[in-house]
């Protein structure tokens, strides 16, 4: 979602800036900014264009200094519009409205997050003689920072952050106090960037590769004062209700930006669906052997103490675990339910502190996962494992035992290698607690992990249908709805589908247990309704046949990925795809791969913004 990049420097920071904002373009954004400290006042350029767009009007405008902030904004409060666009300012009370361009305004701001009480603070400080230009909670806390504003931005700050409540990140600096940035964070990503003279903050240290290698991950609630060759970190002290100053570990972080070069591939998504034989067998470099050690020492211990596992994850992470609920229930012999993160910490569940409790996301960033997760531990469910691909998120650093899948860097907003390598990830730990559990014999441990890595070249095998696939997306691409079948273990990956087919392609797409279409779906089928069916050849296959037929006896048109030995074969109203080999237990990772190219290519077709769809973000650091 929302990006910040801010820098304090005695060089021209504004192509750092610039630069920071395109690095984080893949979160998904509607607005980008930047605002300087330039000729002993403030100065900014604003858009609701891309980043490339704001560079040049930067340059236009001459704009060019040591210390300065730059945001991507992914709308909450008010409209995608200049106006509400980061960096505000914030010009005084009774100043007539927000300070111009260039201007005698004094305070400059970006933030990532809700603030939930803006309303109260809005109405405060417009008795004080404030005026507000935007509808953003934003806002709110440039005009609260100046009101406190005595000569020290730093104390400023910390008097203005005990009365925000709700998540963010802050960068903020001010026309009196040259070279100087003030950033805090709670419960919304932030990192430090320690170079040489200079300091940097980000939300990613992504948006800092080859600016320094030298990063602070920021806690909750910590502050941080940013000068020229050296900085402060602090934090409220409930104690004593005062600031103080804590000491964080700086890390060396190569924050790889190769990733994002898009090369001979037309999207992003297209690449990282091409990317997935690699990144699987990236994801399973290390494992020579199934052992409750790849999650991390203590994690034997862990895995004998539990005896029920709950997954916590959103969008396409929830799809992952509704997969892995299947394999844990009938490989482990866990009991295993899956919640929704933003649903789970707002209703009234039962912890028990025998309890696995599995976040997975692939940024690790995720604020609805990251809360929940909290939640479960306020509960006294204290065993704790996730599932991630930044193995520097707060996710990872929130629990006690990881598994880092290694996707590398997905820039689009669409998951698909990010989700094939969680999968992995969670049959890896299936294994690991059959293990554990005495319910994985060597023979079945040895086939198992025959099987895994075997992927790479199965996977490999199912994108070589895309010409097929193509073929399909034409007749897609023409259609507003579509309906996914799936049976079983490939009920969640029909759900994949659709969700992937709706994201990027904006056709509204429903998944369905495929034995549920006589409960309502059905009255939706017409020639009018292609309805995509995965059809591996597993003990369900019988009962999804009569399942197909009911949808041609109602003149509705089959799309079938169908495994070569299911005996389904092309026909009027029933087309079929014929998948390379069955797999099994692994199957689902097999079986979403053709789903994502028929997702993509009908979003090609119809000339949406497959990258950036819109309304969407990449990371989702606000609830």
């Amino acid at each position: 979602m929302c990006g910040i990049v801010g820098a304090v420097s005695q060089r021209n920071i504004v192509p750092i800036l610039v630069e920071g904002l395109k690095r984080l373009e893949y979160r998904g954004y509607d607005s980008c900014g930047v605002a300087v400290h330039q000729d002993g006042g403030l100065k900014r350029a604003r858009s609701t264009s891309r980043v490339a767009e704001l560079q040049a009007q930067a340059e236009q405008d001459g704009i060019s200094a040591g210390t300065g902030i730059a945001h991507t904004r992914w709308a909450t409060h008010g409209a995608p519009a200049v106006h509400n666009a980061h960096p505000h300012f914030s010009a005084g009370p009774n100043s007539g409205g927000e300070a111009g361009e260039a201007s005698v305004g004094r305070i400059a701001l970006v933030h990532n997050g809700i603030i939930e009480n803006h309303d109260e603070l809005r109405a405060e400080l417009k008795a004080r003689g404030y005026a507000f230009a935007s509808q953003t909670d934003t806002e709110v806390i440039a005009h609260l920072i100046d009101h406190l504003y005595s000569g020290d931005l730093l104390e400023a700050v910390q008097a203005a952050l005990p009365r925000l409540k709700g998540a963010y990140a802050v960068a903020v600096f001010c026309r009196d106090e040259p070279h100087r940035v003030v950033a805090a964070r709670e419960g919304s990503p932030l990192v430090l960037g320690v170079g040489e003279q200079e300091n940097f903050v980000a939300s990613d240290a992504m948006a800092l590769a080859g600016v320094t290698d030298q990063i602070v991950y920021l806690e909750e609630g910590d502050v941080v004062d940013l000068q020229l060759g050296r900085y402060w970190i602090s934090r409220l002290d409930a104690a004593t209700g005062r600031f103080s100053a804590v000491q964080r570990e700086v890390k060396t972080v190569h924050a790889h930006s190769g990733a994002a070069e898009l090369g001979p591939y037309r999207h992003y998504m297209q690449k990282e669906i091409f990317e997935q034989p690699v990144a699987i067998a990236n994801t399973l470099d290390a494992v020579t052997g199934i052992s409750p050690e790849l999650f991390g020492d203590g994690a034997y211990r862990v895995f004998k103490d539990i005896d029920k596992v709950l997954i916590l994850a959103c969008g396409t992470s929830y799809y992952s675990g509704s997969t892995a609920k299947y394999w844990l229930e009938s490989i482990a012999k866990i009991p295993t339910s899956v919640e929704i993160a933003s649903e789970y910490r707002y209703r009234d569940s039962v912890p028990d502190p025998k309890t696995l409790v599995v976040t997975i996301s692939q940024s690790g960033e995720t604020a609805d996962t990251i809360a929940a997760l909290k939640h479960a531990r306020s509960l006294g469910m204290t065993h704790t494992l996730t599932i991630c691909n930044v193995a520097t998120s707060a996710m990872v650093r929130e629990c006690e035992l990881a598994y880092i899948t290694r996707a590398g860097a997905e820039i689009g907003v669409a998951s698909t290698k990010a989700f094939t390598t969680q999968l992995v990830g969670l049959f890896l730990l299936t294994l690991a607690l059959a293990q554990t559990r005495g319910h994985l014999s060597d023979e079945a441990e040895a086939q198992h992990l025959k099987d895994l890595r075997h992927l790479p070249v199965a996977v490999q095998a199912v994108l070589a249908l895309e010409p097929q696939v193509i073929a399909w997306s034409e007749e897609f691409a023409r259609k507003e709805n579509a309906l996914f079948l799936g049976r079983g273990l490939h009920y969640p990956i029909a759900l994949e589908g659709a969700l992937k087919l709706k994201e990027i392609s904006y056709i509204h797409a429903e998944a369905y247990p495929a034995g549920e279409l006589k409960h309502g779906p059905l009255a939706l089928v017409t020639a009018e309704m292609p309805v995509v069916t995965v059809a591996p050849n597993d003990a369900l296959l019988e009962k999804l046949k009569s399942n197909m037929q009911e949808v041609r006896a109602r003149g509705g048109q089959l799309y079938v990925f169908a495994d070569g030995d299911t005996a389904i074969e092309s026909e009027a109203g029933l087309h079929v795809i014929r998948m390379p080999e069955h797999y099994g237990a692994l199957s689902p990772i097999l079986h979403v791969v053709p789903l994502q190219l028929l997702a993509y290519h009908t979003a090609c077709a119809r000339g949406t913004d497959v990258d950036k769809p819109r309304n969407l973000a990449k990371s989702v650091t606000v609830e």
